[in-house]
């Protein structure tokens, strides 16, 4: 048995931490199943848990990463209002998140906007409730992207350039080297 002298005292940091990982996001809607089965699709993720109020989904070890409330009666929020502007999803490579862009498209999901921002190729979605998902590809490694925020093209661009994604896709399988891919016009 345990007594209170055979505790040992832990202090806590004094110093400032932040979160390990992000865990998941919860979406409110008026129309749960389109959107659960978007994410499904987007995310290739499985459905965890469901019932009449909320569903759950997962796309790797984490018991989810996106949840759906079903609140009958809500309206959308117009364009014009703030809050938050989109999520954002790191593939491993170009080449998965060119796999990906052919698949969605081959399930009629087409990027509304493609734009290399530099530190990040990126292809942006909505989904059936108008939130947008950014599916990405970091450009450099993580000191080389944090580097490109302090450069003379970002300071003037911060967003990016537009680009074709029919057309990087098509590089890509031709052959033409990643970082030519990557690299920001």
């Amino acid at each position: 048995m345990d007594s209170h002298a055979d505790k040992v005292r832990r202090p806590l940091d004094a110093k400032p931490v932040s979160p390990a990982l992000f865990a998941h996001f919860v979406l409110r809607t008026a129309d749960r199943e389109p959107l659960k089965k978007w994410y499904q699709t987007v995310l290739n993720a499985r459905l965890v848990f469901e019932n009449e109020y909320i569903a759950f989904i997962t796309y790797d070890d984490e018991h989810h990463r996106v949840a759906f409330v079903q609140i009958p009666g809500l309206k959308k929020a117009p364009d014009d209002s703030w809050g938050l502007a989109h999520v954002a999803y790191t593939f491993a490579d170009l080449g998965q998140l060119l796999a990906t862009y052919r698949r969605l498209k081959g399930e009629g999901i087409v990027p509304v906007r493609t734009i290399n921002h530099g530190p990040t190729v990126s292809m942006y979605y909505k989904d059936p409730d108008g939130n947008q998902v950014e599916l990405q590809v970091d450009a450099f490694d993580k000191a080389g992207a944090a580097s490109y925020f302090d450069t003379e093209p970002f300071a003037q661009n911060p967003i990016g350039v537009l680009f074709d994604a029919d057309k990087m896709l098509a590089d890509y399988e031709a052959g033409v080297p990643e970082a030519d891919l990557l690299r920001r016009p």
